[in-house]
């Protein structure tokens, strides 16, 4: 929204000025002197930069709408640049490990600067519940007037929510959410990703001629809500086939904790796996790679380690992210509700890309 709010500013502008320029400048009245051939060129070079008004109007109306399409259905009171002087607003993540948070938080700087605000990320060193609720009790001491927060279960948490929010702190969730109101949510179709995860292991693993065996997941725990929900979509593209997805293994979204569940699998004669996070996809491709990548694999969230197990044939695609935007845009929302604002909807669906061998090339 404010994207396309300063787009159409400019928009306005220049076809104000295009006006301009053409209702302000004299008319040519032929002399004598002046020929027919000067007439006609004169005519033909205003003609010209009329065209040219017009095409960048309308590039400038384009890219408008371009740039919040994935924002297309907000409604509310947006927060204007310059909106958050004063105020204080913290990223609490699940942890600080995966490169996902560093982008998350790229977001949320490019918007607290633009905003006005003073920000900062603070983070668990691990994906702990008791050293997240830590966080966020530290936010509220400290003087946080709103948090960002993606919770590491949807229940542990909502009890410092609950303090947070008493305290008169605005809560925005991103990414992973907890059981708690707050002012939006903004975060992935977990189920949907995780469908589309499986749905390009299954033709994989068809165009291999393999229509039938073992599958393993390799995922965080079994409380986070966003790997929860990817192992469910997962496993539903598999539904009416002669694949067996075994029980999934937790591996603490670590790197190498989940190169040994992975390694595990393949033990066991798994055709194809699937990492729910940044670690488990990292863990898992490692894994296929010493086994001389003989396993069909994909995960999820994109980091340069990712990207280069694709490119080097380990791993067929991985689900990619937009943590930027959900930082970003969550920024907005919450120094919209410290300024009395409606913020709408109650959720953004941020979206998701399927990176495969050929995109990252």
């Amino acid at each position: 929204m404010r994207k396309k709010a300063l787009s159409m500013i400019l928009v306005a502008a220049m076809a104000s000025a295009a006006l301009a320029g053409c209702s302000s400048a004299p008319k040519e009245t032929a002399t004598p002197e002046t020929t027919a051939a000067e007439t006609e060129k004169k005519e033909t070079d205003a003609k010209k930069e009329e065209t040219t008004k017009a095409e960048e109007t309308k590039k400038a109306e384009e890219a408008g709408g371009a740039a919040n399409d994935m924002l297309a259905g907000e409604t509310g009171d947006i927060a204007k640049p310059g909106d958050g002087k004063g105020q204080k607003v913290v990223l609490i993540t699940i942890d600080s490990m995966d490169q996902h948070w560093v982008n998350m938080d790229k977001g949320c700087k490019k918007a607290a600067e633009e905003l006005g605000c003073e920000y900062k990320w603070i983070a668990p060193d691990v994906k702990d519940d008791a050293k997240q609720i830590e966080c966020v009790n530290n936010a509220v001491a400290d003087g946080a007037t709103a948090i960002l927060v993606a919770a590491n279960g949807p229940d542990a948490i909502t009890a410092a929510l609950e303090e947070a929010d008493e305290a008169g702190v605005k809560i925005v969730q991103v990414d992973s959410f907890a059981n708690y109101p707050c002012v939006q949510k903004l975060g992935t179709d977990n189920r949907a990703a995780g469908k589309i995860a499986g749905e390009k292991v299954l033709e994989a693993l068809e165009a291999k001629g393999v229509k039938e065996g073992k599958i393993g997941i390799v995922s965080v725990n079994a409380a986070t809500t966003s790997t929860v929900d990817r192992d469910e979509g997962f496993r539903s593209a598999f539904e009416g086939t002669a694949y067996e997805i075994l029980e999934t293994q937790y591996a603490d979204g670590d790197a190498a904790k989940s190169k040994d569940a992975a390694a595990n699998f393949i033990s066991q004669g798994c055709v194809a796996l699937f990492g729910a996070n940044e670690g488990s996809c990292v863990g898992v491709g490692n894994a296929v790679a010493e086994d001389g990548n003989n396993i069909v694999a994909a995960g999820m969230d994109k980091s340069d380690a990712v990207i280069q197990l694709i490119k080097d044939g380990s791993l067929i695609c991985t689900m990619a992210q937009n943590p930027d935007i959900m930082g970003y845009e969550g920024m907005y929302a919450a120094i919209t509700a410290i300024n009395g604002g409606s913020v709408a909807p109650e959720y953004i669906d941020t979206g998701v890309s399927v990176l495969t061998a050929d995109k990252v090339q």
